[in-house]
């Protein structure tokens, strides 16, 4: 394990890298050229531009293990869409865009293009080319098979928020199942929050620059499969993933100052099941990881079960239960390896669609708690208010999350769509 590593450090350290942003630069000319030409001779049957503009307040009531870490953060996030359709529909082209502005935190101020990519529909397949987000899974409180796009953990603590990932997706409906093929040519780093954010460890990470375990690096190309399937009250996937992790291991670096980069190449086979059965929802994931590093196992199986229009009232409450195992135990990087999750989702299907998901994951062993609490009202024609609590209580220092073990906080926001 170590050796292979350092002699990759050392190829860093001693200017073996290559930079590859010129490459990425070129790349998203080259795809942003081909849709402006699409757009110049394409007949539209359907097209729109929407979006919206959103001030976020970030409140955190305890001062960070770092001084340098700030306890307010104001900041503005931008996500315009647009798409484009001809060809009665058969050809179709998808813009989605974020930014956002960060009073402090000059690594949360970050731009990312979510999706970009042309797509085309044929009677038996269809093919996507260009920037695309994809999600699988079935479970509330992790998405463990979940491994094409890379995490923007500077965005979303939860995991919910993910950069674009360049592809090619070639799908392949029948009734005998979907079969989802990829080609994903370049690798997403992840980034952490810088010195004056939070949610972030108070050791410097080298982020910037990581080490790969492939020569090729960020632009070795990366092959993934899936195959899903409903067969009555059973939906169901089988996944397969090769290429670089998006899950980083973090190592000592050699100057002793903080942590180093690392992206080993895997394995990952996954699989998800969901059973709908009267008002439950069932639900199972499982992955198999294998690295030259580490191999390890991890599940989540629960279920949902809905309480529709509770007294004539409109209000439905789903109540959340799921087992979350990891068998790297503390190791794990998200700090559940053997933990309950309970929570409780309320609709009021009223005309300001008002939500509320209620949430807490309590670890079996040890002390450590994490509680949720995200809420959603729209007002007027086009305005959405949301309020976010994330606690984080009695953080065993065994875990990684101990680092953000002060940094609970209280979030509110204001969108405006378009």
């Amino acid at each position: 394990m170590t050796n292979k590593f350092f002699i990759r450090e050392a190829e860093r350290t001693s200017g073996g890298t290559i930079d590859f942003s010129a490459w990425v630069v070129r790349s998203v000319m080259a795809i942003s050229l081909f849709f402006l030409t699409t757009l110049s001779w394409a007949q539209p049957d359907y097209k729109e531009f929407s979006g919206n503009i959103k001030l976020d307040y970030r409140y955190f009531p305890n001062d960070g293990l770092d001084p340098r870490q700030e306890n307010s953060f104001f900041s503005i996030a931008f996500e315009p869409e647009y798409v484009l359709e001809w060809n009665e529909g058969k050809q179709s082209l998808v813009f989605k865009g974020f930014g956002r502005l960060d009073q402090h935190d000059s690594e949360r101020t970050h731009f990312d293009i979510r999706e970009l990519y042309w797509q085309t529909v044929a009677d038996k397949w269809e093919l996507s080319i260009g920037v695309k987000k994809i999600y699988w899974g079935v479970t509330e409180s992790v998405h463990l098979v979940d491994v094409i796009n890379q995490t923007d953990i500077v965005e979303s603590f939860d995991g919910e928020a993910k950069l674009g990932q360049p592809m090619v997706h070639f799908s392949y409906p029948a009734n005998w199942g979907t079969l989802d093929l990829f080609l994903l040519p370049y690798h997403r780093k992840r980034i952490f929050p810088g010195s004056k954010g939070r949610l972030g460890p108070t050791i410097p990470i080298n982020d910037k620059n990581p080490v790969y375990e492939s020569d090729a690096e960020n632009t070795r190309p990366d092959l993934a499969a899936r195959w899903s399937h409903s067969v009555g009250i059973f939906d169901f996937g089988v996944s397969h993933f090769y290429g670089n992790g998006r899950e980083p291991f973090l190592f000592p670096g050699q100057d002793a100052t903080g942590f180093t980069v690392f992206y080993p190449l895997m394995n990952q086979t996954g699989l998800d099941v969901q059973i709908t059965w009267n008002a439950f929802l069932w639900k199972f994931e499982a992955i198999r990881r294998t690295t030259d590093f580490q191999d390890f196992n991890a599940a989540a199986a629960g279920l949902e079960y809905t309480i529709s229009n509770v007294a004539n009232s409109g209000l439905d409450i789903g109540l959340l239960g799921e087992y979350l195992y990891d068998s790297r135990d503390e190791a794990a990087f998200s700090s559940l390896d053997n933990d309950i999750f309970i929570g409780s989702r309320l609709a009021f299907n009223d005309t300001q669609s008002t939500e509320i998901l209620l949430g807490g994951i309590f670890d079996v062993e040890r002390s450590t708690k994490f509680m949720s609490i995200e809420a959603s009202r729209r007002f007027g024609d086009s305005w959405k208010f949301n309020v976010e609590a994330r606690i984080f209580e009695d953080v065993d220092p065994a875990e990684f999350a101990y680092f953000i073990r002060r940094d609970s906080f209280l979030q509110f926001s204001i969108a405006k769509y378009f």
